[in-house]
C-alpha cells in the first residue's frame, strides 16, 4: 500500500473530514542511466559542502532561506508547521463551481483523499453532495512548503484532490500566432467543416482508458532486449546521414485529405481533369422497334461474323451490342419492302378514279344536248 503523504482534514463550513493524501499517478518512463562512454562506468552526483568539498549525508542535510548573499535564516519542519498551523493542516473549501466552468488548462496533478480515522461517514456524505449537485470544491492546501490551489472532485467511490494553477502560472497566448476564429488565412469552409464533423463522429468511442498505453516505451525495451540476445550491449548506434526530403508545398487540399480519412476516393486535383473525354462522341442511344418491325424480325439478314473476344467478358458486351444493330438492320429491311407496295396501291387508286369520271362524262353531254 502507498504511503500518505499527508494528513490534514477537509472543512467548509462547520463540517470537518479527517482525511490523509496519498498519490493517484505513478511514473513509467525509461530509467536511463547516464554513463561514462570511455569505459561504461556510471555517473553518480554527491552532496558535498561547498566550503569544504567534503560529502553531507541526508541526515545532516537541513533547509534555510538565503535573505542575503550567502546569509541563511534556518528552516525546520516544525518552523514551517508553526507559520500556519490551520494552513498546513486542513483543506479549506472556498466555493462549490460547476465543473465544466474550470478549464482543462489549470488542472495539474492528481492525489487520491482518503477518510482518517472515524471520519467515514463524513466523507461518504461529502461525495454523494458532490456526485448529486454536480460541483466541485474549489480549495486551498499547503503540501510540504507551498500553498496550492485545489479541486475536490468526486470521481467513482473517491475524493480527488487535484492541484490547480493559478491565473498568473499559465502563459497568455498573445505573443503566439494563433487564427482567430474569423481569420482570412484560415477560412474554413461549410464543406470542409461538414466533412470534418463526418470524420470525428466516424471515430467517435467510448472512453476507454484500458487500451491506450506507452507503444513508445515497449518498443524500446524491445530494441534493448534485441541488443542484448545479439550481445551488442557496449556497440554505440551511430546516426545515420539523413537523406534530403522533398521540399513540401504550403498549399493543402484540406478537402482531398479529409475525403481520403473518410476512406473516400480524393476528389481531382484539377477540374481541367474532368475535360479529358469531353471530345468523345455521347453513345448512341437505341430505338425502341414499332410492333409492325417486330413482326418482319423474320427476313433480317444475318450480321456480320467477327472473331469472337477470347475474355468472356469482352464475348458478353460484343453480344449485347449487335442486338440493337439486328433490330435496326431489320427495320430498314421492312421498310423498304413495304414502299413499293404502297406506291402500286395509290396508282390503282387513281386509275380506278380516272376510268370513273371518263365513263360519266359522255353521259352528262347526251342529257345536255
Amino acid at each position: 500500500m502507498a504511503r500518505s503523504m499527508w494528513k490534514g482534514a477537509i472543512s467548509f463550513g462547520l463540517v470537518h473530514i479527517p482525511v490523509e493524501l496519498y498519490p493517484a499517478t505513478s511514473e513509467h518512463s525509461l530509467d536511463l542511466h547516464m554513463l561514462d562512454r570511455r569505459d561504461f562506468a556510471p555517473i553518480g552526483f554527491k552532496r558535498y559542502n561547498k566550503n569544504t568539498g567534503k560529502e553531507v549525508s541526508w541526515d545532516d542535510i537541513i533547509k534555510g532561506y538565503e535573505y542575503a548573499t550567502d546569509e541563511y535564516v534556518v528552516l525546520s519542519d516544525e518552523d514551517l508547521r508553526r507559520a500556519n498551523p490551520e494552513a498546513t493542516q486542513t483543506i479549506d473549501i472556498l466555493a462549490f463551481v460547476d465543473a465544466g466552468q474550470v478549464p482543462l488548462l489549470y488542472y495539474e496533478q492528481p492525489y487520491y483523499l482518503a477518510p482518517g480515522k472515524g471520519g467515514d461517514k463524513v466523507y461518504a456524505l461529502l461525495r454523494e453532495t458532490l456526485r448529486d449537485v454536480g460541483k466541485i470544491g474549489i480549495a486551498n492546501v499547503v503540501i510540504r512548503v507551498k500553498q496550492h490551489l485545489a479541486a475536490l472532485v468526486c470521481v467513482d467511490d473517491a475524493i480527488v484532490l487535484i492541484t490547480l494553477r493559478y491565473p498568473d502560472e499559465i502563459r497568455p497566448t498573445d505573443e503566439m500566432k494563433i487564427p482567430g476564429e474569423h481569420s482570412k488565412a484560415a477560412m474554413v469552409t461549410a464543406k470542409e467543416l461538414q466533412m470534418a464533423k463526418a470524420l470525428v463522429e466516424g471515430m467517435s468511442e467510448n472512453w476507454k482508458p484500458q487500451q491506450y498505453h506507452d507503444t513508445y516505451r515497449e518498443d524500446v525495451m524491445a530494441m534493448i532486449k534485441k541488443k542484448i540476445k545479439a550481445n551488442q550491449t557496449k556497440t554505440i548506434t551511430m546516426p545515420e546521414p539523413e537523406e534530403e526530403k522533398p521540399k513540401k508545398s504550403n498549399v493543402i487540399d484540406l478537402v482531398s485529405l479529409l475525403q481520403a480519412s473518410l476512406g473516400r476516393k480524393p476528389a481531382a486535383a484539377h477540374a481541367g481533369d474532368d475535360d479529358d473525354d469531353d471530345d468523345e462522341p455521347p453513345p448512341r442511344k437505341s430505338r425502341k422497334p414499332s410492333a409492325d418491325e417486330d413482326e418482319d424480325t423474320d427476313e433480317t439478314p444475318p450480321p456480320r461474323t467477327r472473331k469472337p473476344a477470347t475474355h468472356p467478358t469482352v464475348q458478353a458486351r460484343a453480344t449485347a451490342a449487335k442486338k440493337p444493330a439486328a433490330k435496326k438492320t431489320a427495320a430498314k429491311t421492312a421498310a423498304a419492302a413495304k414502299k413499293p407496295a404502297a406506291k402500286k396501291a395509290v396508282a390503282k387508286k387513281a386509275t380506278a378514279a380516272t376510268a370513273a369520271t371518263a365513263a360519266k362524262a359522255p353521259a352528262r353531254r347526251r342529257k345536255a344536248a
